[in-house]
Order: structure tokens, then sequence, then C-alpha cells
């Protein structure tokens, strides 16, 4: 589908979504905009201040709010933000503390906040079911107890998650691990460690945002970074830690530096690789993470592109638009580097997690906006799991175009793509992969804390429109012999699906 997208203050701020290069008023402009120059400066998200109560407990402040944001100049934009006009601040906190999150909702529609990543209670997961209505306040807590990460948080209301998240609520959440060995990575917030997160848009005529999309959903000309179009970012040292997040809701990235120089991935979705991977493309769709280092050299500039992502075994139709190449963020070096430590070549020793020490294996179908036949329903419980359990979960992608998969409260680990190793830059641990249309993958995980027969987690696409229409499921987390409690999270009875896809091992 093309939908045409013309000049807003005189510039073109949008091309084609569904398209490649085409002619607009007799010009041709490809289908994401790019900028010449790159004159802006990066805005650092701040660090979200916090307080420690008498008990010990780490306490933010978040308030969702409407706002006003300038993608092109001159041109105001209603958009929504945490503390602010757009995105959020990035709270920070460290392993074994027990953190708490006052959530203030004054937008004009309920909406969440889910920790994408983070391993908690699922009464404090933020998903659909711990919707805050307007005028109210939400205090999830729990004690973090996961390795060091880039993590981040965005809303998940049902049915709106594509659009709260295009208005601009995200961000990040970072952990540290104080017990963590030194493995000389840059870790110095906004000069040599910088969350970068990249979003694309589209702006109708009156510059107020585009929310329409096609079979992905939204494939925006407007790519920002920190949200904002044509950014540049100080480098002041020798090597510089980017912290990678794809906020984008439809659109997957193939991130890379214009002369094609290898960078180091030290780390995914979940913390740490176990050693770094020389890479000259980091990949990520919808809700992935990455961390990369960049060793500059004095005076030099040079562009993190998007360059034509791998999408597999992919109709046609639905690549074009998908796998557009443009820069995303201009970085320049100072003429003097303060110097930076070599990267350790071992950064972390992952706990075991083996598919040989499962004792339940699952199936998920994704096809036709169903997982496994069925779209999501708020009263049913899809899949119940024992606390202790390890489970490998075969997900396969039937359709002829993207998908995603996201699990709430683990981490997982790639066992095997249609039977293969995973490459090394996915032997980490993830919560969200990427789903090449006719292929199965193999995910180890371990369910442990948490249990709650009330209250689920989700399971879905992270191509949020894609999520929005019904491809999510929903799962709890019970003791061993347990059940879904009868009056189930949603207010309804559940009904535990078919188990005819579940396959007991002994």
């Amino acid at each position: 589908m093309r939908r045409w997208r013309v000049a807003v203050a005189g510039a073109v701020v949008a091309a084609v979504v569904g398209g490649g290069v085409v002619a607009c008023n007799g010009v041709s402009v490809s289908a994401v905009d790019v900028p010449v120059t790159f004159d802006a400066a990066l805005p650092v998200p701040p660090l979200a201040p916090s307080q420690v109560d008498a008990d010990g407990t780490r306490t933010f402040e978040l308030t969702a709010q409407e706002g006003t944001t300038q993608f092109v100049e001159g041109v105001d934009t209603p958009t929504w933000g945490f503390d602010g006009d757009l995105l959020g601040p990035t709270l920070r906190a460290n392993r074994g503390e027990q953190v708490a999150v006052t959530v203030r909702n004054e937008l004009p529609e309920p909406t969440s906040v889910h920790w994408h990543g983070m391993h908690l209670p699922a009464a404090m997961d933020g998903g659909p079911h711990q919707e805050v209505a307007p005028g109210a306040t939400w205090r999830p807590t729990w004690q973090v107890d996961q390795p060091a990460a880039t993590l981040w948080y965005h809303p998940h209301p049902h049915g709106r998650t594509e659009e709260h998240v295009y208005r601009g609520l995200a961000g990040f959440f970072l952990l540290d691990d104080p017990q963590a060995r030194d493995v000389g990575l840059p870790h110095t917030y906004g000069v040599d460690d910088v969350p970068v997160v990249v979003q694309d848009r589209n702006l109708e005529r009156d510059g107020t945002l585009d929310l329409e999309g096609g079979e992905l959903g939204v494939l925006g000309s407007l790519v920002t970074a920190n949200g904002v179009r044509g950014a540049h970012l100080p480098v002041t040292t020798q090597r510089v830690r980017l912290r990678l997040l794809n906020g984008s809701t439809a659109r997957t990235y193939a991130f890379g530096l214009a002369d094609d120089r290898e960078v180091l991935q030290v780390a995914t979705d979940g913390g740490l690789l176990p050693a770094p991977v020389p890479t000259t493309r980091v990949q990520l769709s919808p809700g992935e993470r990455a961390e990369v280092v960049v060793t500059m050299t004095p005076g030099e500039t040079v562009r993190l592109r998007s360059f034509r992502p791998e999408l597999g075994r992919i109709a046609a139709g639905f690549a074009m638009g998908a796998q557009d190449e443009f820069d995303v963020l201009e970085l320049r070096a100072a003429a003097e580097l303060a110097p930076s430590p070599q990267v350790a070549p071992a950064l972390t020793t992952l706990a075991p997690l083996s598919a040989d020490d499962a004792t339940v294996t699952r199936s998920f179908d994704l096809q036709n906006r169903e997982i496994n036949g069925l779209r999501m329903d708020m009263g049913r419980v899809d899949e119940t799991v024992q606390v202790g359990a390890t489970e490998v979960w075969e997900v396969r992608n039937l359709d002829a175009f993207p998908h995603n998969f996201h699990v709430h409260d683990v981490q997982f680990r790639v066992a095997d793509i249609d039977g293969a190793p995973p490459p090394p830059a996915l032997a980490g641990a993830k919560d969200t992969i990427y789903l090449e249309p006719r292929r199965t993958y193999r995910l180890v995980m371990r369910f442990e804390d948490h249990a709650d027969p009330d209250v689920p987690y989700m399971f879905h696409c992270h191509l949020l429109l894609h999520e929005d229409e019904g491809l999510m499921g929903q799962f709890v987390v019970v003791e061993p012999g347990g059940a879904a409690k009868p009056d189930g999270a949603a207010g309804t009875p559940p009904a535990p699906r078919d188990e005819g896809t579940t396959h007991h091992h002994g």
C-alpha cells in the first residue's frame, strides 16, 4: 500500500510507506527522509532522580503527560512523554536493590508502564492488567535480581500499545551489578556510555502524527535518535559505548558504521555477551537492544547507519519500505581524545541454561494475527508454567512477513534456529527475538520465582500493530502442582487452551 506524505513547512518530512523511491511533486524522494547535515546535538536522557526510603527501597517517580515536540523545525507536533514532552528519563538501579516507581497518569486515557526485560512479579509487570486510569497513580515495587543490562520501559495498554509508544512514551532502565568485575567497558553516563533509542514516525500536513500504517504497522519517514532528527554525538574518548534500543513500532534496523569498520558488540537484551563480537552489522527488531563499543580517532566523523536488514524468506511486497538504508546519528570525535581501556576478551560467564535440562516443550505458531489459532483474550490463560521449571519454547513464524517474539519476566537463550546453533551475537540472554518467515526458533528459559496463579504475564509479537490486533497470549507461573485460579486475572473465568502442543519429557 502506498501513501503519500508531502511538504510540511516547506520540507518533505515523509515520503512513502510501503514503497521504495517515488516522485513527490516531480521530485524523487526516498521512503526515509535523511537530513543533509546532522547539526542538532544528541540529547542524552537525564538520569531520573530517586530517593532511598527508610526501609532501603530506591523510589522513582514517573508522570505520563501530554507535550509538544518539533521533529521538523517550526512545526509543533503533539506528543506524549514521561516527565516531559517526549520519551522519558533513564531509571538506574543496582542488582539486589528493592525499587519502587510511583507512576502518575496525566493523559486523557488509561495507559500502563511495562518494565521490558525485567524479572519481577506479574502484578508489578505493567502489562494490560495493570492499567492506570487518567488522574490515577500506581506504585509497583520489586527487588532487582538479574545481571547488569540495558532494559527499557514503555506502555502496554490492551489494544493501544502501538499508539502510546508511537506518541513518545518510552525510556531506558539500566541495571548495574556492583559485584561484576571490570571488563574495560566505557561507563561514564552521557560521556562515553550513551543510551540511543531509534524511532521512526510520519507526520500529517498539519504536523500531527500520522497513526496509520500498512501490514507491518507504521514505517515512518522521519527517523530520530533520542527524539531528534539529524543529531550528532560529540565524542571525547577513544572508545564510546552505545546502548542501542529499537524503539520503533514496526521497523527493523541493521546498524553499522557508514565506513563499514568493525565495532564490538558486547551485550544484548539481557546483559553482557560471553565475549565481545567483532561485527559490521547489529540487527534489531522492535524492542531489541544491543550494546556496541566504537573506537574513534581524533578529529574524525562517522555516521551510524541503518543498512538493509536481513529479513529472511519474505514476500517482496512486504520487504519494500522496510529495507531502506539511511544515516541515523553522526559521531564527531574531538581533536584530542582521552584514552580508553581495552575491552576484555572475556566479558561474563552466563548461568547454565540448556535445552537438555528442559522438562517441558511448548509450541507457538504465529500466523494470521493469531498464536496457535487464537487471538488475545484478557480472560483466557493460555499456558500454565511451574515455578522453577526449565522449558523449551518452539516458536515459528508461518506468515510471509516479519514477526518477532517477546516473553515477559524471563531472559531466554536461543538454543537453535532450524536446528543450527545461533550466531555469536545471539549467544547471550534475550527477551525479544526477530522471527524470519518459515523458520523455527527454539528458546530455552527458566521460570524462577514469582509464582502467582491470579495474574498473568504476556508473550507476544513486538511489532506493536500485530500485538494490538491480537497476536499475544498469557501465561501464569504457579507453584508445583498448582493451576490458574478460576476467577482469572481479568475478572472472568480463564479457559486454559488445548494442551495438545505441550509435550512433557520424562
